[in-house]
């Protein structure tokens, strides 16, 4: 094994940042700006960005699962108002709904809207559901199911909540956690929604609301990063892409070296004093030279990923809708969400026609993930025609993208899974930092990742202690505010959404859910 000097107390730290997403470039930038200190950034694609990449396929722009940009951290706000000047934001309208039965519903739910479009018998038949579980609540509140149920009663249940889902998760709702639908519908029932709904707006001070308006880079995300990239380059970093990180040398307590595989195969050694992870965390585990310990590596082998595809297709102006995205509660159909990417910037599409982004949930490796795009470009039309939304023969054009671990997955062994791994860390590579989504496995937002990056970077240059695992997503829903809403202290506050955890108990051996990692 290679030995490298040791940096001296009165040196720059030389620093190896795994990943150009937005974790790994803000940390890089905070460290370069803030810092002086400058770093090699190794990225395995050929795009920066992460999932918050904006993909442009001939001169069509969209984003991978929509990336709003709002934040409760100022140093978050500060950051993306320094790397982009104000012009090249553009402040966007919110607006989100369901789509069922060929209606649209207000998201979140309001009682009126979602009665009226319901039908007199059928509002009827939820209300009457309603009081049903007043009188006799589902025994088991714990689940998503059951919580939901309780508050709304099992007809809306069904209607607006089990599909998307079990869609998004790939599993039943009633082994989706009750902690994971608090989180997003706060303590909103069938019978507050209808005293809110008749209440005048002036009396409502108590009633938090969904953000109106969210900031957005006119080119989509990938703006952000693409222009971060090209500052930290000229504060004297390097970001080197399509380099896959394969090994990560580490001894007596001590991460040395980064390896990193380039084209054709050619390997490269970086000397390192810190190293700031971004990649997942299993992957970074598997990484590691000498192995892991056994039960840290085993560890890593069972955390479990949710995987992503968009299939873009583009259409004329008419068969546009004035939804950042729509909501898809429909079981015969398979897309989840469809994004209008002309609703994000009118500078991502062209003149006279829209994109939209169909996306699916899948799990890597599964026979959706498998179909060729022709096949999925297909499916996109048969759906859209199915839902009523677009003639297919209006398609002109269809993109697919594949975004794998996307989402990382909760199941009931995942914080210890994780716990198992950090400690490893702690005790054999201290100097080896995970930040963000995947990095840390936790399903958090753009902001949140990125805020990870700051600490870790502030840790690294002052010799700060913040403990980033201690981070936390918020109770609320992230775009939920209030006029007393104010900014965490440093190092301490909530910024982002959890997700569920979900059971695996339920699932034979060959379900996704269960199979050994391959990361």
């Amino acid at each position: 094994m290679p030995e490298f000097t040791d940096s001296q107390t009165d040196q720059t730290p030389n620093v190896v940042i795994i990943g150009a997403g937005p974790a790994g470039l803000t940390a890089a930038y905070e460290l370069a700006v803030r810092y002086g200190i400058t770093s090699t950034v190794l990225e395995s694609d050929s795009v920066v960005g992460g999932i918050s990449r904006t993909v442009e396929r001939d001169g069509w722009r969209f984003d991978i699962g929509g990336h709003r940009f709002f934040t409760k951290v100022k140093e978050v706000d500060d950051f993306w108002h320094e790397v982009l000047p104000d012009e090249d934001f553009m402040l966007r309208p919110r607006m989100s709904r369901i789509y069922y039965e060929g209606k649209y519903y207000d998201y979140p739910l309001k009682a009126s809207n979602a009665l009226k479009n319901l039908g007199i018998v059928e509002a009827l038949r939820c209300v009457m559901s309603y009081v049903w579980v007043r009188i006799r609540p589902p025994k088991d509140q714990t689940t998503l199911e059951g919580w939901i149920a309780a508050r709304f009663g099992w007809r809306l249940y069904t209607h607006f909540f089990k599909t998307y889902n079990e869609k998004l998760w790939g599993v039943p709702t009633n082994n989706l956690p009750a902690d994971f639908a608090a989180q997003r519908i706060k303590n909103l029932s069938l019978f507050n929604a209808v005293v809110n709904s008749l209440l005048p707006r002036r009396n409502q001070k108590d009633i938090t609301s969904l953000i109106e308006e969210f900031q957005y880079p006119k080119l989509g995300p990938g703006m952000m990063w693409e222009r971060c990239r090209d500052l930290v380059e000229a504060a004297g970093c390097k970001v080197i892409m399509n380099t896959r990180v394969v090994g990560v040398r580490h001894h007596d307590g001590k991460a040395l070296s980064v390896i990193a595989e380039r084209a054709l195969g050619t390997r490269e050694e970086f000397p390192c004093d810190h190293v700031i992870s971004s990649m997942p965390i299993s992957q970074l585990l598997k990484a590691m030279d000498p192995p892991a310990a056994e039960p840290a590596t085993l560890a890593a082998q069972d955390l479990r990923y949710r995987d992503f595809v968009t299939v873009a297709l583009v259409v004329p102006l008419e068969y546009s809708f004035p939804d950042n995205w729509i909501y898809v509660h429909s079981k015969e159909v398979q897309v989840g969400r469809i994004q209008n990417f002309g609703s994000w910037s009118p500078h991502m599409v062209k003149e006279g026609r829209t994109c939209l982004g169909l996306e699916f949930f899948v799990f890597e490796g599964d026979e959706t993930w498998n179909k060729s795009d022709a096949d999925l470009i297909a499916q996109g039309k048969r759906e859209l025609a199915i839902l009523g939304l677009v003639d297919p023969s209006k398609v002109e054009a269809g993109y697919v993208v594949r975004m794998p671990k996307a989402y990382p997955f909760y199941d009931e062994h995942y914080k210890a899974n994780v716990a198992r791994i950090v400690e490893w860390l702690e005790d054999c590579a201290p100097n080896v930092h995970p930040v963000g989504r995947n990095g840390m496995h936790r399903y958090n937002n753009q902001d949140h990742s990125m805020y990870t990056a700051m600490l870790t970077a502030e840790n690294i240059a002052r010799g700060t202690h913040h403990d980033v695992w201690s981070v936390n997503v918020e109770e609320e829903y992230h775009e939920q505010s209030s006029e007393d809403d104010t900014a965490p202290p440093r190092g301490t506050g909530g910024t982002g959404r959890d997700a569920p955890v979900i059971s695996r108990r339920h699932y034979g051996e060959d379900h996704p859910v269960n199979r050994p990692s391959t990361s």
